[in-house]
């Protein structure tokens, strides 16, 4: 396991270096989005639209985030269950997105993107959105404001702490312990 810090949006050489059980620290611009948000990225992409912010490169969280206190930029801000966005995920990779943020597995159809699109799935620590958000220094909503607090947001990230789950080499941590049996 190595230990590295980037910059989202991400690179084809820094996803490429990526295995699973590295630990990445990660600063820049990533996007939120669960369920509803994914929902209305396709019925854009189907109807030929231009989407709320560029793919390319692209870091997408799942998190819906509780309102900002008084003088802070989000409120907790934990991951949810990656599967139920396991629909949309292949279809993001193949347009440029680079990584996912959630927790929990993936299925087989994510994990063959990954490899084909040079992709990476993060594990972010569940039941500790509170202190995820310290590391988010900025939040603005970009799209589909009616969703509440699953609209898309663009996210500022300073060492943003995530586990390699899957990697672009068909690596996986859940797939094998980190003790010896």
């Amino acid at each position: 396991m190595a230990t590295y810090h980037l910059n989202a949006p991400m690179t084809e050489e820094d996803v490429a270096m990526l295995k699973a059980g590295d630990v990445v620290y990660l600063t820049g611009i990533i996007y939120t989005a669960r369920d509803s948000a994914h929902k209305k990225l396709m019925t854009a992409l189907d109807a030929g639209e231009q989407l709320p912010f560029d793919l390319k490169g692209s870091v997408i969280y799942y998190v819906g985030p509780t309102p900002a206190p008084p003088g802070k930029p989000i409120g907790s801000a934990g991951p949810t269950t990656s599967g139920r966005m396991d629909t949309y995920a292949p279809r993001l990779h193949s347009l440029g997105s680079k990584a996912s943020i959630g927790k929990g597995k993936r299925n087989q159809a994510v994990r063959d993107a990954l490899q084909e699109h040079n992709g990476v799935y993060f594990g972010a620590t569940g039941g500790a959105g509170a202190l995820l958000a310290e590391c988010i220094t900025a939040s603005e909503t970009i799209a589909y404001d009616d969703l509440g607090p699953e609209a898309i947001r663009k996210l500022t990230v300073k060492d943003f702490p995530l586990l390699v789950i899957n990697d672009a080499h068909g690596g996986e941590l859940y797939a094998k312990p980190n003790y010896p049996l």
